[in-house]
């Protein structure tokens, strides 16, 4: 499971968060994050935050430059590198 060091560290559930590991998305994740006509950036932060156990909020909270990197570590999932 990748550990994403976080550059700016964000709060969550009272402790300051340093870094975000995934665990590795199966298809059913994939399916729950789409659920409910979900666009893809509520999509994707819906899947995120069920791969790292934090909460949507806590995703949302995270500086633009940390969350590129959790987009490319997802993308590194499935073989293939996000481009930017």
């Amino acid at each position: 499971m990748p550990r994403i060091k976080l550059d700016y560290p964000v709060k969550a559930d009272g402790a300051t968060l340093n870094e975000v590991e995934l665990r590795r998305p199966t298809v059913k994740d994939m399916r729950v994050a789409s659920a409910g006509g979900r666009d893809g950036a509520e999509a994707e932060i819906t899947l995120l935050a069920n791969l790292s156990q934090l909460a949507p909020d806590t995703i949302e909270s995270l500086d633009l430059s940390d969350y590129v990197k959790l987009q490319d570590a997802l993308s590194g999932f499935s073989g293939k590198k996000k481009t930017t």
